[in-house]
């Protein structure tokens, strides 16, 4: 006799409480599982009847000899709640589970299982690594936090950070550059029936994202190697390191001003490195120039240079002497050609057609010419700079000569009338 309670296949007499097929059209036909797959018939059954199937939910699905004994119930609970809170949210599923699973049973079921088991091996492809990989560790992914540290609030006012819109704790600002970057990634969900198409777009928005985040801590990193942030604000800071470097020629400055756009790839400290090494190359081209120009004329020892330097001034000096007086005598013979007399005087090529002209009428050399020229600006710069001119003109300009100099550059613009 049957035990009370417990039900029993009608072919094989198999006990079939968990689980058991009932045909729809014979009474009190029940099989187990293994019966009903091979067709069994038994008295008016036949195997095409149809059938209705009777479960508890307490049958498992890999067997009496699985760890845990996670019902069919639980199994299906599982499937849904990875579905719905998806991969990693274990504390979410095993609530939908039930509460007699533990966040760490539905994680090492789910894995074991699903990911590590049969059914993971014959679901997912080879090609796919049969791991998780974690893209958010530090230095191990695109997505890492080191990509994109912060760094250390900036050291300004509570009314210069409402004036930048900075907030300090965050190191970030109400408009950074490409605000709308979010949007990028704002809408993506990753679903279970996404195509391969639409898994690479994905892919491809979040690698934009990415790019734009490193682009957008790429320039606060230049800001702050620049200490741009300072000088926006109007800090003497930057001032004072510029004043303890040395003095720029006009030159160099325009240099620097060309190679402006490699701030962006060195830092600041290696771009005034950079253009230290030009101008002690530049430095040392010049050098080695005088000594070759030295060493042509039979000098090898430095303090040959010195004489032989001031022999050369002194023929540069007779040279200019000579050619002024032959000027002059040029223009007492009345000798064809208006600057025939200063055109081959140092300075001459320096000379506009107009100082040409005012040079051959005052019988001045071009070089003196220049000389005149330069003590007269500069003093004109420092008066209007508020300093006193300390600078004498030379002793050879008298002053109809320096009446006629000061026109002529009030004329053409070089200083304003009231200096004349």
């Amino acid at each position: 006799m049957a035990e009370l309670g417990k039900k029993y296949c009608v072919y094989c007499l198999a006990e079939v409480s968990p689980l058991r097929f009932r045909c729809t059209e014979c009474q009190d036909i029940e099989l187990c599982p293994e019966c009903f797959s091979a067709g069994a018939e038994i008295g008016h059954h036949r195997r095409y009847h149809g059938y209705q199937l009777v479960d508890g939910g307490r049958f498992t699905l890999w067997g009496p000899e699985a760890e845990g004994g996670w019902t069919s119930r639980e199994e299906q609970l599982l499937l849904d709640a990875i579905e719905q809170f998806g991969f990693g949210n274990w504390e979410d599923m095993a609530a939908h589970v039930g509460a007699s699973r533990t966040p760490q049973e539905v994680m090492e079921h789910y894995v074991s299982m699903y990911v590590h088991g049969n059914l993971g091996k014959a679901c997912i492809p080879d090609t796919i690594p049969n791991r998780v990989t974690d893209h958010t560790c530090p230095g191990g992914g695109p997505l890492s936090p080191s990509l994109t540290t912060p760094l250390p609030p900036l050291e300004i006012s509570a009314a210069e950070q409402q004036q930048l819109g900075y907030m300090p704790l965050r190191d970030d600002y109400e408009v950074e550059y490409d605000q709308e970057a979010e949007a990028l990634i704002s809408g993506l969900s990753v679903n279970y029936d996404d195509e391969d198409v639409e898994i690479e777009l994905k892919r491809a928005h979040v690698d934009m994202y990415v790019r734009k985040l490193r682009e957008r801590q790429r320039r606060k990193n230049i800001a702050r190697d620049y200490n741009l942030v300072p000088a926006f604000l109007g800090k003497d800071r930057k001032d004072r390191e510029r004043a303890t470097r040395r003095k720029v020629a006009k030159e160099e400055r325009e240099l620097r001003l060309r190679l402006r756009p490699l701030c962006q790839f060195l830092p600041c400290r290696e771009l005034d490195e950079l253009f230290e090494s030009m101008h002690k190359e530049k430095a040392l081209r010049a050098k080695i120039r005088e000594l070759q120009r030295y060493r042509r004329n039979g000098i090898t020892k430095m303090e040959e240079s010195a004489e032989y330097e001031a022999a050369r001034h002194k023929r540069e000096k007779r040279k200019e002497s000579k050619g002024l007086a032959a000027w002059r005598r040029g223009r007492e013979d009345g000798r064809e050609g208006e600057f025939a007399a200063i055109e081959h005087l140092p300075g001459f090529e320096l000379l506009s057609d107009r100082e040409k002209v005012l040079c051959s009428s005052l019988s001045l050399s071009p070089a003196r010419y220049v000389t005149v020229k330069t003590i007269i600006i500069k003093d004109h710069l420092q008066k209007r700079q508020g300093v006193p001119a300390k600078s004498r003109l030379p002793s050879y300009l008298d002053k109809v000569l320096k009446k006629r100099i000061l026109s002529f550059l009030t004329e053409s613009g070089w200083i304003s009338r009231d200096a004349a």
